[in-house]
């Protein structure tokens, strides 16, 4: 029974300061990034700028949804449309409040759902579905249902969308691909009926094609338009990107990734990185939409810095391709920070104004412009280069796989690991022998000694 009893000691004490500790972290990170709470209030009005429509373009309408939609499932399809010129491109949404991507990045919708109905008078021509948690039954129905609403037309899922697009309904009996989590996270067992491929990049079965993990989303969206304008704009369309993966939209047959060893990393940095850095993100009007959505899905999605927003605009910030961006925090009142991003290859160019009053305002933190020199390289290579640089190698060879990016150019130098994420359960499993072997030597072998003492008479 002592034997039984130390061990229960020893375990418990583990499971409740290491597992503890960690679980806090891991649920507390977790939730930062999926659902950021904004800390700061809305400007008293805001005016958003929808782009023009235009009746001889086909309507891609790209949805937002409550509490928050994952920001490059979002963005990227969305710029890639808007490139093109050849359709009318709107962010839409349930109602017309304010929506918050992950990581933290708030806009506005260009359109509810009631309201591109009515001006279209029929469905989208193309729908596309990012994930979107589906943890609040009440809000996200809406979306659950307009998908239905339109289930006739084009629709592609990027990411985890497949399975708000198999909540739906729509894939039963179709074949169909998600991210590679999902897979091994059994999320996909939901939905039986659907004959899920985890060795494609993206499937087109009918009128829906699916994409596996983020960037796998531009193979699918490169796909769609080389289908319906031509492989001519699509082979332009990654060419103007620096695209380097173009060969899956023709073969997506690819080798697929599993959760093994190398989750360690990201699940310790979720739980472990207590002194997450202050990165600052400036927005300006005219600024690149892909490459803002790369600061947030490689920093933020690390668990090893929190984004803020910053301006010194009192209305919405609007893209180049003409999203309403909010930011969180005007410069007088940003948080401490321990860098601020100017993303954009033409950043310094068209932030300069913004810049200029970042300076004025006496902030000690120097913009980094993480995009420049990088006119020739895709945007998400120098934040991934720069992410080993300011954490480790292996959180960006984590972010590199989280984004199912296969390119084989990316140069990492830093620190082999991170000696926070790993040091701390290190001291943690340390301090928790330390503290059941006190309660043992306190408790329970004392007990042991007491009952053997002599007897004096």
């Amino acid at each position: 029974m002592k034997v039984l009893l130390r061990v229960v000691v020893y375990v418990m004490t583990f499971v409740i300061l290491f597992g503890g500790v960690g679980a806090f972290g891991y649920v507390r990170s977790n939730q930062g990034y999926w659902i950021p709470t904004r800390q700061t209030p809305l400007p008293a009005s805001l005016g958003v700028s929808t782009p023009a429509h235009d009746p001889k373009k086909p309507t891609v309408a790209v949805l937002l949804s409550n509490p928050t939609t994952e920001v490059f499932d979002f963005m990227v399809p969305y710029e890639m449309f808007a490139m093109t010129d050849a359709y009318n491109v709107y962010a839409v949404a349930p109602d017309k409040n304010m929506k918050t991507l992950s990581g933290g990045l708030d806009l506005l919708p260009h359109y509810s759902f009631d309201e591109l109905d009515r001006l279209l008078g029929k469905s989208p021509d193309l729908i596309v579905i990012p994930a979107m948690p589906m943890v609040d039954e009440d809000k996200y129905k809406p979306v659950r249902e307009w998908i239905q609403k339109h289930a006739d037309t084009k629709l592609l899922s990027i990411c985890a969308g497949a399975l708000n697009l198999a909540d739906t309904g729509l894939l039963r009996g179709k074949e169909a691909t998600t991210d590679w989590k999902s897979f091994d996270y059994q999320e996909i067992n939901q939905y039986p009926e659907t004959d899920w491929r985890r060795d494609l990049r993206f499937v087109a079965d009918g009128n829906i094609v699916s994409s596996a993990g983020l960037t796998s989303g531009i193979d699918a969206v490169l796909y769609v338009i080389s289908q319906q304008l031509g492989e001519p704009m699509a082979e332009k369309l990654a060419k103007e990107m620096n695209y380097p993966s173009y060969h899956f939209v023709k073969n997506p047959k690819v080798d697929p990734h599993y959760v093994d060893r190398t989750e360690l990393i990201f699940t310790f940095n979720q739980a472990f990185q207590w002194n997450k850095k202050s990165t600052g993100v400036l927005l300006y009007n005219g600024m690149d939409d892909g490459a803002l959505s790369a600061i947030f899905d490689t920093y933020a999605a690390s668990g090893t810095a929190k984004v803020y927003t910053i301006s010194d605009a009192q209305q919405p910030i609007v893209t180049k391709y003409h999203l309403n961006l909010v930011a969180r925090y005007q410069m007088a009142n940003a948080p401490k920070l321990d860098r601020l991003f100017v993303s954009g290859v033409e950043a310094q160019t068209l932030a300069a104004e913004e810049i200029k009053q970042w300076n004025e305002k006496g902030n000690n933190v120097a913009p980094a412009f993480i995009h420049r020199g990088t006119a020739d390289r895709f945007i998400f290579d120098a934040p991934l280069e720069d992410l080993a640089k300011q954490e480790d190698v292996l959180t960006a060879k984590y972010g590199t796989k989280r984004l199912e990016y296969r390119a084989t150019n990316l140069r990492f130098e830093g620190s082999p690991f991170s000696y926070e994420a790993f040091g701390i359960p290190v001291l943690l499993v340390l301090a928790a022998l330390l503290i059941a072997f006190c309660i043992d030597r306190r408790f329970i072998r004392k007990g042991k000694r007491g009952r053997h003492q002599p007897v004096t008479r």
